[in-house]
């Protein structure tokens, strides 16, 4: 691919970190556009019009019923054949804290045939607001290094920003934790700074094994709480001398790299 690849930060009411994301995925290497999804439901712009989709974070519709419940809904009833294309087309799919809420919801990830939900996030145990800086270890996959296109070549601990009510990982039953990690499915989990996987505040919300984001059975799909846009440059880290970039560049890097060696 000789052109930048074409990202769609998708938005609607609500949404609050779609500049953020696309000046994240400019600094990649890629060309961002921010859409309502409006723009889709009434066939003025197409999935296939872009490479990348990046759901990001905010209270979408302010988060009413459940934390990003509405736009999956809308996802899946409105646009679900269009992303099955756009994923059967082998191109990729982020999303950000309520944009991970989203895909999990909508059934997206973990992903299955029906679209239907098999994972949740849902109020964090603390019971309150979680803002702050968490460490996250990267789950190296046991075939083939890495397993998710997202996060080749991160270093085993980054560092990132959360800010949700609604982070705890869940699953609908034990068949399907199980299935996530016979598959390498889970690939960020919160951990100390020492990367050894501990409790609250290490894991602010008491994600079920300290689940932080999870990618689907291709690895072209990924969701994760920490904000990876918030961490770019070394300038946003709390103690960034000595830093050459921000931990979370390197996943916006890895998104633009694949589908410029891939189209």
């Amino acid at each position: 691919m000789k052109r930048n690849p074409k990202v769609c930060v998708l938005r609607t009411a609500g949404t609050n970190c779609d500049k953020e994301t696309a000046f994240a995925f400019v600094q990649a290497g890629a060309d961002a556009e921010l859409v309502h999804i409006n723009k889709f439901i009434q066939r003025e712009r197409n999935f296939s019009d872009y490479e990348i989709l990046a759901i990001p974070g905010g209270f979408s519709y302010g988060d009413d019923v459940a934390a990003g419940k509405i736009l999956a809904n809308e996802l899946r009833t409105k646009l679900i054949d269009d992303l099955r294309q756009f994923i059967q087309d082998g191109k990729l799919i982020i999303g950000i804290c309520n944009g991970f809420q989203i895909l999990v919801k909508s059934g997206l990830l973990p992903g299955n045939d029906m679209f239907e939900q098999e994972v949740s996030l849902v109020i964090n145990d603390s019971g309150k607001f979680e803002d702050r800086w968490v460490y996250l270890k990267s789950k190296k996959s046991k075939v083939n290094s890495q397993k998710c296109v997202w996060t080749k070549h991160l270093p085993e601990v980054i560092y990132l920003p959360v800010a949700h009510g609604e982070g705890k990982f869940i699953v609908q039953d034990e068949t399907i934790l199980k299935k996530l990690k016979d598959n390498n499915e889970v690939v960020f989990q919160y951990c100390d700074e020492a990367g050894k996987l501990a409790g609250y505040p290490d894991n602010p919300n008491g994600s079920l094994e300290n689940i932080a984001g999870i990618t689907d059975q291709t690895g072209r799909i990924l969701g994760l709480m920490p904000h990876p846009e918030r961490h770019i440059s070394v300038l946003q880290h709390p103690r960034w001398m000595g830093k050459k970039e921000g931990d979370g560049l390197r996943i916006f890097k890895n998104g633009v790299d694949y589908i410029r060696n891939h189209f």
